[in-house]
């Protein structure tokens, strides 16, 4: 049971109380005094209201996984849906040559969602300071709590658009439109969300009775992600021209603390971290919490992803499409991923293909085809009918996000689908790859980094349970195995270990919105971008005019809306993102 309730504040609709001598002695309706808001009770409920908002997952005005802005940029996958005029601003997004401020409405929307997200944050903040510590003894916990959650927020806002205006609790409302997206450095911006994470770090206890509170862990987990970002370090034109090792050092002793200390370990099946049965589980270091209707309200509070497949037992909607190339990406050779031919040959995109082709399980945990078990259910099993558009694109289906109809969890509102399956904002297994990637990148202690990648591999070996058909036969011909240098792979010299690495977080985190970031923080999306859209376009026609342009596609273009309300106050940076053709 989720403790943290996740359901429609209603604190502002509280009424004054009326006077019968004279109606100029009532107070107005539906408005609450400073007075009356400024108690510990009040500011626990808007402390909830600020955890609320984190959920908030309209397809129009997202809040949670970035699974289009992260993945489908990256090519993991297709837009999907009904084609490429349906939320055709995704199909800009995908293909990257027609986005322009002027055609993002729903990146309007996603900017101002997120603003809303960190004034609810600000209102509770602004409060919860006011008081004393003998007023409120978790006066410095929940301020913590609140920090952690505004750069939570903001982080979203630092790798989507690079720069953005830094609004505070002492900001004033009408100033707003006066703080400029470029009073702070691209690093002076890190340095504010690093800021907070570490004060939540020193502030935050080591574990919450609540679940849904981040703790110490947390937050270090999360100033880790922070530092190792800001580590490289980018010019004006997003050019990465320096990876900063006191940084790196950093992450990788944070890293640490979070393995050896946090009480934390892999789940031992894959399958565990996108199943709602097993959410907060032992690998889970801070989830958001969905729910439904087990918290009292009507529904819950549910992740309604656009994901689902077209057939009667979801019924909507169809999007987000597993990419051929990202499907590739599993096939194996001697166990280990097959680097310089992946993408040729036959695909990895279909059952015969399964049976033959040696893979890593874990594409069988991230997507499914025709003829194939849903879910881990033998005997359920996927249709061609199921996908909305073959003809534009494929027959693949992504599977994370989502549960099977008859799971307690999964709730049927029309016109999308919805459960209570928890996104994972931050996995142990990602922290294992952090302190890799910051060994690495060091040079320093690659053994370590090459036992840290191996666990996951042999995790992924291991996670087969459920991939079986209904007479127990295996639903892939499975091979993975460990790195064994010189025997399955080159020697483990730092140039081959960073690129095993990029290859496993590749292959562990698929779909789930964090690969574009990835590729951007390394400097190699153009080239990866690029060789993508060369191969995709011959299997994909919708692609054919799609093209990364360097120094201009790293980032959103901030939209026109946003540039008017400032009147032309914000900068635009690297490309000129105002004249995008």
């Amino acid at each position: 049971m989720k403790t943290i309730n996740i359901i429609s504040y209603s604190l502002f609709l509280l009424l004054g109380s009326a006077s019968c001598s004279s109606i100029l002695d009532e107070n107005p309706q539906g408005i609450i005094s400073d007075e009356d808001l400024n108690t510990v009770d009040k500011v626990e409920q808007m402390i909830t209201a600020a955890y609320s908002f984190c959920g908030q997952n309209h397809f129009n005005k997202q809040f949670g996984m970035p699974y289009e802005e992260g993945s489908l940029r990256g090519g993991e996958a297709y837009k999907g849906a009904a084609g490429t005029s349906d939320n055709a601003e995704r199909h800009l997004w995908e293909t990257f040559v027609y986005m322009q401020p002027t055609t993002s409405d729903d990146l309007d929307n996603l900017w101002w969602v997120h603003y809303v997200g960190v004034g609810r944050v600000h209102d509770a903040l602004r409060r919860a300071q006011a008081l004393t510590k003998e007023e409120y003894p978790l006066r410095e916990q929940r301020i913590g709590e609140l920090r952690f959650l505004r750069s939570h927020i903001y982080m979203y806002m630092k790798l989507c658009f690079k720069f953005f205006p830094w609004i505070d609790e002492n900001t004033l409302t009408d100033e707003y439109d006066k703080v400029s997206n470029n009073e702070l450095t691209d690093q002076e911006l890190w340095g504010k969300l690093i800021d907070d994470f570490r004060y939540a770090v020193e502030v935050l206890p080591e574990t919450q009775e609540e679940v849904g509170r981040p703790t110490k862990f947390a937050a270090k987990a999360y100033l880790a992600k922070a530092l190792l970002f800001a580590a490289y370090e980018q010019d004006e034109k997003h050019n990465v021209i320096n990876i900063n090792k006191e940084k790196l050092t950093e992450v990788a002793s944070l890293c640490k603390d979070i393995i050896d200390n946090s009480g934390k370990s892999l789940v031992v099946d894959f399958a565990e971290n996108f199943l709602c049965e097993y959410e907060n589980n032992s690998e889970s270091i801070w989830a958001i919490q969905y729910s439904a209707n087990n918290d009292g309200s009507t529904i819950g509070r549910l992740n309604s992803w656009l994901v689902y497949p077209m057939n009667s037992d979801y019924g909507c909607c169809g999007a987000f499409q597993p990419s051929i190339h990202m499907l590739n990406h599993f096939k194996t050779v001697d166990g280990v991923p097959d680097f310089d031919h992946f993408d040729e040959g036959e695909t990895l995109d279909n059952k015969d293909a399964f049976a033959r082709i040696p893979m890593d399980p874990r594409l069988m945990h991230t997507a499914c085809v025709p003829e194939m078990p849903w879910k881990y259910d033998p005997n359920y099993i996927m249709e061609n009918s199921w996908a909305r558009t073959p003809e534009v694109y494929g027959y693949t289906m992504s599977q994370k996000l989502i549960v099977l109809p008859t799971c307690d969890c999964f709730r049927k509102t029309n016109p999308f689908m919805g459960s209570g399956l928890n996104w994972d904002v931050l996995r142990l297994d990602e922290v294992m790859l952090w302190r890799a990637e910051a060994l690495i990148q060091l040079n320093t202690n690659l053994n370590e980094a090459l036992d840290l990648i191996n666990q996951l591999r042999m995790r992924a070996a291991t996670s087969i349970g459920r991939l079986k058909f209904a007479d127990g036969t295996p639903t892939g011909n499975f091979d993975v195995q460990p790195y064994v240098p010189g025997k399955n792979c080159p020697a483990w010299t730092q140039e081959f270990a960073l690129k095993a690495l990029r290859w496993e977080r590749h292959l562990e985190f698929a779909t789930e919105g964090k690969w574009f970031f990835d590729l951007v923080r390394w400097g190699i999306a153009d080239t990866y971008m690029n060789n993508y859209f060369t191969i995709e376009k011959t299997r994909r026609s919708y692609l054919k005019d799609a093209r990364f342009t360097k120094n201009r596609d790293e980032y959103f273009p901030i939209p026109q809306k946003q540039i008017s309300y400032v009147k032309g106050l914000y900068k635009i940076t690297g490309g000129k993102s105002c004249n995008r053709d």
